[in-house]
């Protein structure tokens, strides 16, 4: 993984990578950038603490925002649409964003809010210890492995245990991304269970 720095501002807590638990705490809590002032709720993420597979979304919608969970709108049906052709059970993988509070209007999350909730996502990663890392769509992908283009990167494994692949919100306006994004799942279940 690439490593990110932090950025002016609040210090994070000493014990945040404690446990997934304390992670969500200072998630919840976080003032890190600008972003906690447009926020209903932040988004830490949910799953078991352990998982063989993590997916790595972009940031929370409208409806993530509200719910304060990940992955509960229409790209949140999508995911689990796709999850469930897969074989692979929702309540079994570890389901986060890259951000973990909405950017205005949806727009795609800004290099400084990206850095700012970088020490988050890293420590989910460690904490969960997963086999497999789905990396949607390509503001996921530039976050953890520092490159874009998801249709050409799409389907491979990077660095043992990342694997990019097209975003749920990608597959609502193409419904012919969806086979892939399915294949993907494979790739990672299978990865996952070896």
């Amino acid at each position: 993984m690439r490593s990110g720095h932090s950025p002016e501002g609040e210090e994070l807590p000493p014990d945040f990578r404690e446990s997934l638990r304390s992670l969500s705490e200072a998630i919840r809590s976080c003032t890190r950038c600008p972003l906690a002032e447009w926020r209903t709720k932040a988004v830490p993420g949910e799953g078991p603490d352990r998982a063989d597979i993590l997916l790595v979304g972009e940031a929370p919608g409208r409806d993530e925002d509200l719910a304060g969970r990940p992955f509960v709108g229409r790209a949140g049906s999508v995911l689990d649409s796709c999850l469930n052709d897969a074989g692979i059970e929702r309540s079994r993988v570890f389901i986060t964003n890259v951000v973990k509070c909405r950017p205005p209007e949806n727009r795609r999350p800004r290099k400084a809010e990206v850095e700012a909730c970088w020490p988050y996502l890293e420590a989910q990663i460690e904490l969960v210890e997963p086999k497999a890392v789905i990396l949607m769509g390509n503001a996921a992908t530039k976050a953890v492995l520092d490159v874009e283009g998801v249709t050409s990167l799409r389907g491979r494994v990077f660095r043992e245990i990342f694997l990019a692949t097209f975003h749920p919100a990608a597959v609502l306006r193409n419904r012919n991304l969806k086979e892939a994004l399915v294949s993907d799942l494979l790739v990672a279940k299978e990865k996952a269970e070896g």
